[in-house]
């Protein structure tokens, strides 16, 4: 590329035409000649390096302290931005719609599992689910050469042109035996023995030694040596990080390999150590339980990120002059927060969006890249259209994306595609995913029933999805489809509800409402929603009632909350408070706060302040319950919540704990 600036220089090819500047002609027509030819055969090639729930504002912390000087890189010479999510921020979702461009709507990808119809058996998403073409079958169609690892939702491996390392080549939390637990290796890998030829990379949770996550976790050799149970934090941290391991070096080994023109690579361990540990880190003021997680596994968290960060650096060492580089996280990450519900704290294996933020992170770095630019509000759908601009290829014309001109330095052109979805004349939908799949493969899938699944809970999230694109017609039709299958799932009639609500069909909306209300009397979406109709209908007191009564059994139900703050009322007390009762809640506010941090003797005895000041708020006996099941006294649990079932004998809420306690 840079004898090519020769070619053009037009001072030298003025020069006499002499014997022997004829010969120094030559001599520079021949490095034209081959100035030209180096030209025709360089490639643009790009790395896309995923790193599940990376946090933009813990970034800026850590290199704030100079902990990440390879993202320090990225950001000094390269272009960055927050990369916008959608909701619900749930990984097989979002990894689908960043591989493809295109919507849930469109992809069909709706969640981490289907259910096969026949066993209700729970089975996790497949390549063959996917509706559309993803980013490896359009290099494919175009022969580029391509390598994909660990990416969510690629098994079984698809025909492609290069290699793929299937989501269940590793340990995975939704298929927790892994291979080495009896699985089959069929359709790992494509192509298939691939696997084989990777196998000396591939990590497993028994092959992680205390000195590989010394620096992550402070546990004994007794801890440590436990045989493996899923169940387990420490077991499970040695998944994430053995996991990560393996795909970090399955990455580099297929870039050296393969010698692809672009290469994903998924990692997940930030996103599952964060779920794990996420509520230690930097917290402070912790006691019992709490602090003793932290001392054992504060740590975990950050020193994640700065693995993240050392992986980054490996991947920026390996590239040449050709390479784009680009580091994304679907989402960030609420970590120092504890949960309302303390208890939750000891099954640390939260697979939940609850602590997700809509905003995760795009870094882009290398060729044709502009130096020191800001990303303006890159959303998922803008990056494959920007890999294919990035590669050579035009985005089509049916990707709702834009290609991020503001940071990359490419030519701007029109999309000569309209659709990849009829390249080579057919479309994936109609074809059920890889056309090419082994019929070994098919028989798998069908022996374990995929493919006769429906996944209700995808569907229910896609409808979801429409109304949140304000398409509540649409979203109307599917929760009325979803009801028609589920007539008793009340959370469903209440999300139909909504939607009805957003076009104005109040009356129907409400009758629903009362329907999913006698079926779930405890799900806080059905009195929101009624809430939210009442006031717009103008009855601000009933409406305030409706939004007290979701917090009521959801305290933390953030959408009742922000209502009522705007409406001017504090949730946490009565209508009429006497003084009295205003100093018991704030006292009972400040001790379910001591119970988050594990100080369960103070909150008991901030409680009994509060009680001798209004002994008749059924909230104080409420707390008192969820302390004394905290500390193990489940009598004492049950006598609180009699307690509050005298106060207020029709809350479904301490009725349904006291059920559970016995």
């Amino acid at each position: 590329m840079r004898l090519a600036a020769l070619r053009g220089n037009s001072v030298l090819m003025r020069a006499p035409r002499s014997k022997s500047s004829h010969r120094g002609l030559i001599g520079l027509c021949l490095l034209a000649v081959l100035a030209a030819a180096c030209h025709s055969e360089s490639r643009s090639r790009v790395i896309v390096l995923g790193l599940d729930g990376m946090d933009p504002g813990v970034i800026d912390l850590l290199m704030s302290e100079g902990r990440l000087p390879n993202f320090a890189k990225l950001r000094k010479e390269g272009a960055y931005g927050k990369l916008i999510s959608s909701r619900p921020i749930l990984s097989p979702i979002i990894w689908t719609t960043i591989a493809t461009g295109r919507t849930p709507a469109d992809h069909r990808i709706g969640h981490f599992v289907t259910v096969n119809p026949q066993t209700g058996e729970q089975l996790p998403v497949t390549s063959q689910m996917r509706a559309v073409k993803a980013l490896w079958n359009i290099f494919t169609e175009a022969q580029k050469k391509v390598s994909v690892v660990g990416w969510w939702a690629t098994w079984p491996a698809e025909t492609i042109h290069g290699a793929m390392v299937s989501d269940h080549t590793c340990y995975h939390f939704l298929f927790e035996e892994g291979l080495d637990g009896g699985g089959s290796s069929t359709g790992v890998t494509y192509p298939a023995d691939l696997h084989d030829r990777l196998q000396a990379l591939i990590r497993r949770p028994a092959s992680v030694t205390r000195s590989d996550i010394a620096d992550f976790v402070q546990v004994d050799d007794t801890e440590f040596s436990r045989p493996f149970r899923f169940e387990d934090d420490l077991s499970h941290f040695k998944w994430a990080y053995a996991t990560a391991e393996s795909y970090r070096a399955i990455g580099k080994r297929l870039w050296e390999t393969e010698n692809p023109d672009l290469l994903l690579v998924y990692i997940e361990g930030i996103d599952s150590t964060s779920h794990l540990f996420g509520h230690l880190f930097r917290a402070e003021g912790l006691a019992g339980e709490l602090a003793e997680q932290q001392r054992r596994f504060g740590n975990a968290v950050e020193e994640m990120y700065l693995y993240a960060d050392r992986v980054v650096g490996e991947y920026i060492e390996m590239m040449d002059d050709d390479t784009t580089l680009v580091v994304l996280s679907d989402h960030g990450f609420q970590l120092g927060e504890l949960p309302d519900d303390p208890s939750k704290t000891r099954d640390m294996r939260r697979v939940s969006e609850r602590f997700h933020n809509i905003e995760g992170i795009l870094y882009a770095y290398g060729e044709n890249v502009k130096p020191r630019r800001r990303f303006d509000r890159p959303v998922l759908v803008d990056i494959a259209p920007s890999v294919l601009e990035l590669a050579g290829l035009s985005p089509a014309r049916d990707m709702p994306g834009r290609v991020l001109y503001e940071g990359l330095d490419v030519r701007r052109r029109d999309r000569t595609v309209a659709s990849y979805e009829s390249a080579g004349g057919r479309a994936v939908a109609s074809a059920g995913g890889d056309a090419e799949v082994d019929p070994a493969i098919l028989e798998r899938l069908r022996a374990l029933g995929y493919l006769d699944t429906e996944s209700p809970t995808g569907d229910r999230n896609l409808a979801a999805m429409l109304f949140q694109d304000g398409r509540y017609d649409e979203a109307a039709d599917a929760y009325r489809k979803l009801i028609e299958v589920h007539p008793d799932d009340g959370a469903l009639r209440a999300s139909h509800a909504g939607a009805l609500g957003a076009l104005g069909r109040f009356d129907e909306a409400l009758e629903e409402l009362a329907v999913a209300t006698r079926l779930a009397p405890l799900n806080p979406e059905s009195y929101h929603n009624r809430a939210v109709i009442l006031e717009q209908q103008g009855k601000r007191e009933e409406a305030i009632a409706a939004y007290r009564q979701a917090l009521r059994y959801a305290p933390s139900y953030q959408a009742s909350r922000r209502a009522l703050a705007r409406l001017g009322v504090q949730p946490g007390r009565p209508v009429r408070a006497t003084a009295q009762e205003v100093g018991a809640a704030r006292l009972a506010e400040q001790a379910s706060r001591a119970a988050r941090r594990g100080d369960y003797e103070g909150a008991m005895k901030l409680l009994d302040e509060a009680e001798e000041l209004a002994p008749g708020l059924a909230i104080l006996h409420q707390y008192r319950a969820n302390v004394a099941f905290l500390m193990g006294d489940k009598e004492a649990a049950r006598r609180a919540l009699r307690r509050a079932l005298e106060i207020e004998p029709d809350n479904e809420l301490y009725r349904t704990n006291l059920e559970k306690l016995g």
